[in-house]
């Protein structure tokens, strides 16, 4: 058996598993770590656990960052904000259909990553050559949707906190308009949409929950036999289980099913 730990590979990488071999990690540490083309720097996210099955492939922690370790991950970004503004001045002399969104150096400045945002694709080859002539690193280009680009930049959604793919999301799951449809919330854009644009992730939250306490209920607009009379359903009220029926000479009626 040995410790495993989960890592966001520099500030806006991926996250991933490594192994915590010899190690005192809490989350929030910064670490030095071991990737497939030399080192690179990342932040614990989570305290390490035992795991009995590890892949062969994971990499190590190779250390806790020390203080020459964080002056440089603090020197890199700053490099890293500077090559943001001249790549988003190579994209104008280029004239290309694309949005810088951010960048990041590796650890050891071998390599600078860009992260940018596109309605299609984007042949970016003659701004990866001036970009590489520039910096004298090896240039990557990363296209990302819109909710990676609300997690790297940040913000609060109307619920007033922090954005959830910000502070604990690792992935982003399928969020159907089914799931606002089956919680009974108002189908406006604008009130079921995050920053990003797209349905807000809290929409997946508590569906599986509602599924389970609608079951055996009627929908709004199902007719529905009731001691008083045949009717048509008005309302449902999920956490009393019960709804409220119209009878065909008008009357109002109160229906409770039972779990």
């Amino acid at each position: 058996m040995e410790m495993i730990v989960q890592v966001r590979l520099r500030d806006m990488g991926s996250v991933l598993c490594y192994r915590a071999e010899g190690l005192i990690l809490k989350s929030g540490d910064f670490v030095i770590l071991e990737v497939e083309r030399g080192i690179d720097y990342g932040q614990v996210l989570a305290e390490p656990v035992l795991s009995e099955k590890i892949d062969e492939s994971i990499k190590k922690v190779l250390r806790l960052a020390h203080d020459a370790d964080r002056k440089q991950i603090d020197d890199n970004r700053k490099k890293a904000h500077e090559a943001s503004i001249t790549c988003s001045q190579k994209i104008r002399d280029h004239k290309l259909e694309m949005k810088l969104v951010g960048s990041e150096y590796a650890f050891d400045r071998s390599k600078i990553l860009f992260y940018f945002t596109a309605e299609g694709r984007v042949d970016f080859r003659e701004l990866v050559k001036d970009l590489a002539k520039i910096f004298k690193a090896r240039i990557e280009l990363r296209q990302i949707g819109v909710r990676d680009e609300a997690k790297m930049l940040g913000g609060f959604g109307p619920c007033g906190r922090e954005l959830c793919c910000c502070r604990f999301l690792k992935d982003f799951e399928p969020v159907t308009i089914k799931m606002a449809k089956d919680q009974n919330l108002s189908l406006n854009p604008p009130k079921i949409s995050g920053l990003c644009g797209r349905l807000m992730c809290c929409l997946s939250y508590e569906h599986k929950c509602y599924k389970e306490m609608t079951r055996g209920l009627p929908r709004e607009g199902e007719r529905v036999e009731t001691p008083e009379g045949r009717g048509k359903v008005i309302s449902v009220n999920v956490f009393k289980r019960s709804v409220t029926v119209v009878l065909e000479d008008g009357k109002f009626v109160e229906m409770s099913y039972k779990k």
